[in-house]
């Protein structure tokens, strides 16, 4: 659903709110969202603050298949356990049509795995390791954020255009930053056969000891660093890694690095220089980006983050393979997701009937202090298309998946 004029939809929901919804034929369509809302809440707040931003949007403007559209939020604390559990009580007992959210890939798999064995459609919104939407791929998972591989390809250009030969890699250790690390060994060997890895540090996620990883990489002599920690793990990283001049004289490529939610709590610590993929909110000039971000400012007086604009992305994208199917029906909307066209901020994408990925780009440019805090600048935008495997090796990877 194609939304040009979002000020007006957001007056036309307050005139709404204080004369009632308009007569929708029946109740609400339900969707079961679920994330890790209290563990993950730099990224899971803003996150659900973009999904009622667009829920207010959709349902000033008269809801979906004449209906109202409502997301039923449930917190699964990060356990893969727990988001199963959730996830067939939203389905059976909740009436939600179909399941949207998390964050951590870990739970993003078990949710695809489940959504495989009972048949729920899945929208991972933004777990990003590869196997969700290629080795472990199934029909009923569909990935809306652009993948771990597709964001290490957009850096791994970005590296090959240096005389960096010797690289160390830093990333959780988990689905996600072994995806992460494979994925930029391989773009970037393909690019540039020359490059040797010379040290791999795995520390466990949140649970970092930085000062000793970056001793260890420092050991190793690297021309260049490859980074994929987040959160308090990226912050302690930065400050140690700053602090033993780890990052002087080499280049350093940061995923997610550049993402508000882990910019903007590190100040003036913010590592200068580095190549990373992010949102710089502030600097958008086209039209969709930037009426997103003045119109999330006018909301909530507060500035978008990147979590902020995929909540807002998944209900767009909800609204149109629902739009798309003329029905709630779980083989409806299946089906419908194959080649999937969404009008979104960061421009049209489309959810490839390949892989179930959707094409969702990223913005890649420098790490920069700008009045104290970190900024990202020199930035463009790459277009999720021209990031990711042939056809043919994405068949290989999903075997029997469709």
């Amino acid at each position: 659903m194609k939304r040009k004029t979002f000020l007006k939809s957001l007056v036309g929901a307050a005139a709404i709110a204080a004369v009632g919804l308009p007569a929708f034929a029946e109740d609400a369509i339900k969707i079961g969202e679920i994330n890790h809302y209290k563990r993950l809440a730099a990224f899971a707040g803003p996150y659900k603050l973009g999904i009622e931003l667009a829920l207010e949007e959709v349902n000033a403007a008269g809801g979906v298949l004449g209906k109202p559209l409502e997301f039923i939020f449930r917190d699964d604390q990060g356990k893969p356990g727990e988001a199963v559990k959730i996830a067939e009580e939203l389905m059976t007992r909740e009436g939600a049509v179909m399941l949207t959210g998390t964050i951590l890939s870990n739970v993003g798999l078990a949710i695809s795995s489940l959504a495989a064995e009972k048949k729920y459609v899945y929208l991972a919104s933004e777990p990003l390791a590869d196997a969700i939407t290629w080795s472990k791929g199934n029909d009923y998972t569909f990935r809306l954020r652009s993948s771990t591989y597709m964001q290490a390809a957009m850096l791994a250009e970005e590296a090959a255009k240096t005389d960096a030969i010797r690289y160390a890699t830093i990333a959780p250790n988990y689905a996600y930053g072994k995806d992460a690390v494979a994925a930029f060994k391989k773009a970037l060997t393909k690019l540039k056969p020359d490059v040797e890895f010379v040290a791999e540090q795995w520390p466990a996620l949140f649970k970092i000891d930085a000062g000793a990883e970056a001793q260890a990489i420092e050991r190793a002599k690297p021309d260049a660093i490859y980074n994929v920690t987040f959160g308090g793990d990226l912050a302690k990283f930065v400050r140690e890694g700053g602090t033993r001049g780890l990052f002087e004289g080499r280049n350093v490529y940061g995923l997610l690095s550049g993402e508000p939610e882990y910019l903007d709590p590190l100040g003036d610590e913010a590592p200068e220089g580095w190549t990373v993929t992010g949102y710089p909110w502030a600097e958008i000039t086209d039209e969709a980006g930037k009426g997103f971000v003045d119109t999330y400012m006018a909301r909530y007086d507060d500035h978008p983050r990147i979590g902020s604009l995929v909540g807002y992305m998944t209900v767009q994208s909800v609204v149109a393979v629902l739009e798309k199917a003329g029905s709630t029906d779980s083989e409806a909307i299946r089906a419908a997701f194959s080649d999937l066209p969404v009008s979104t901020p960061v421009g049209d994408i489309v959810f490839r009937s390949q892989d179930h990925q959707a094409t969702m780009g990223a913005y890649v440019g420098q790490v920069a202090l700008k009045d104290g805090k970190g900024t990202m600048v020199d930035w463009v935008y790459k277009d999720g298309a021209d990031y990711t495997l042939s056809d043919e090796e994405v068949m290989k990877l999903r075997g029997s998946g469709n």
